[in-house]
């Protein structure tokens, strides 16, 4: 790989990944934007996975994870990202799978793997006493919802970062990288 090549992969690693961070630290300003903050700047790996691989991919959501646990105010926003933020990466993986029954499975056995690992780590071990107090005041009834809705979100999540795909490679990469790649 020649150097010029390196640099405009660590250009674009390094531009993304601050305004990954600049989409996170947004989740601490605007409550609502606890689950929409990781999810977009889980999307603006994409064009990394796309250009430099999984490994540069991989990096980038490493160097985002650790920077938004350090610096944003809401810590359930950075912990959303740290289990849910390399799902963009890794989803060619699961796109493998032949059967789309069993695709789907996978992917939301995944989702619902990390959500419930992630709220274990909170409460259990970090022990957010307010998460405890809003469980507390939520029935379970509205718990099992929300997680049902969450399903239905990362199912829209996953489509919409394959749309986001075909868009990049159709429209923007030529923005990215003047010669193609």
């Amino acid at each position: 790989m020649r150097t010029s090549e390196k640099v405009k992969k660590l250009a674009l690693c390094g531009v993304l990944c601050a305004l990954g961070v600049v989409v996170m630290l947004f989740g601490g300003v605007i409550p609502i934007a606890v689950y929409c903050c990781p999810a977009l700047a889980a999307m603006l790996l994409v064009p990394i996975d796309c250009e430099c691989g999984t490994k540069y991919g991989l990096t980038a959501y490493a160097v985002v994870a650790v920077l938004a646990v350090l610096l944003t105010a809401d810590k359930e926003t950075a912990a959303v990202f740290v289990f849910l933020g390399y799902y963009p990466i890794v989803k060619k993986f699961f796109d493998r799978i032949r059967f789309a029954v069993f695709r789907v499975s996978v992917k939301l056995l995944f989702f619902n793997t990390a959500t419930v690992a992630l709220y274990a780590l909170l409460i259990f071990v970090f022990n957010m006493t307010a998460l405890v107090e809003e469980f507390k005041t939520t029935g379970t009834l509205l718990l099992i919802a929300t997680l049902a809705l969450g399903n239905v979100t990362f199912v829209i999540l996953d489509f919409c970062l394959d749309r986001l795909r075909m868009i990049y490679f159709a429209k923007l990469r030529k923005y990215v990288f003047k010669n193609g790649k």
